[in-house]
């Protein structure tokens, strides 16, 4: 005959219920072992099918035409940098210049206007507010090819064809639309009494933006400046249209993504292609370096709205 010791206040369904629990635990974590290979393996392959790439495209920058065609990932035969200064002489130099030309003005100008923008739809009630933001927002909607004979004309008109200074203002605004869908969110939750406390100081609306709001909004800032630095810097569509020579005197002011087509397009039936991979790889570079340079901020300021 057994015996069985009860503890006070201890039930026999309390007793079957902690073997239940431990059950339902076990199994529990069972199926967050199976979620997490699940969640880890795609992760990795995902990362594969991405790396991949661009791994060929810099080992094809270091091999000769027939070792490309031979094999896709095998390693060149001789180490040497002939295919980028190749690249460089037959005009990506002049088209990484151009590029760089436009968006020294067009990301700061698209970060400036688009944050001011965004803090007073944010912070300041007035009547139509809602019906501006709808109207920026609207404009991240429609794709860019919908309005590019209307912008062409328009950009003419202005004799901004072929131009820095217009594809500049193009370029912002083909950005506002996300960066105040994105920043109004973000001023959005940052605290209130820090406002007051500057507007009781007596300080202007200009200085809370500047030396107040901007600071606060930095992680932000840094990660819709990012993705406005991609989107620029890979944008075809654009400059194709507007960076074309309208003369025969005009001068050819390619970008980068115009630069690569021309540059395949310049080789004929003589095929380099080590120059075109190794003009590709100039264009992947910087924007590799500057995504991996300012990841952490990326994530920072994308999780920051919603844990605030």
């Amino acid at each position: 005959m057994t015996t069985v010791i009860k503890a006070p206040g201890e039930s026999a369904a309390e007793r079957s219920g902690g073997a239940g629990t431990g059950g339902e635990r076990g199994a529990g974590r069972s199926e967050g072992m199976v979620l997490n290979v699940f969640s880890h393996g795609f992760l990795i392959l995902w990362a594969v099918l991405i790396v991949l790439p661009l791994i060929w495209l810099a080992l094809g920058s270091f091999k000769t035409d027939a070792q490309i065609g031979g094999s896709a990932l095998s390693w060149p035969s001789n180490w040497n940098f002939d295919a980028f200064g190749r690249a460089w002489d037959k005009g990506i130099g002049d088209y990484f210049a151009n590029t760089l030309i436009v968006m020294v003005f067009s990301v700061p100008l698209t970060m400036l206007l688009g944050s001011m923008a965004a803090y007073v739809l944010a912070r300041y009630p007035f009547s139509g507010n809602r019906f501006l933001y709808y109207f920026f927002v609207s404009g991240a909607m429609f794709p860019v090819f919908l309005a590019l004979v209307p912008l062409f004309f328009m950009v003419k008109r202005f004799d901004m064809l072929n131009t820095y200074q217009g594809l500049i203002l193009v370029y912002v605004a083909y950005s506002m639309p996300f960066t105040v869908f994105f920043m109004h969110s973000f001023f959005r939750t940052l605290p209130t009494a820090v406002h007051e406390a500057a507007v009781i100081d007596g300080a202007s609306d200009t200085r809370i933006f500047f030396q107040v709001m901007v600071p606060m909004a930095r992680p932000g800032l840094i990660s819709v400046g990012i993705f406005n630095v991609l989107g620029q810097w890979n944008q075809y569509i654009l400059p194709s249209v507007l960076m074309q020579p309208q003369t025969g005197s005009d001068p050819e002011r390619y970008l980068l993504t115009q630069g690569l087509i021309q540059l395949q397009q310049q080789q004929g039936y003589e095929t380099d292609l080590p120059v075109l991979f190794a003009g590709v790889t100039i264009a992947m570079i910087p924007m590799l370096v500057v995504y991996l340079s300012f990841q952490r901020q990326i994530q920072a300021g994308l999780t920051s709205a919603t844990l605030k």
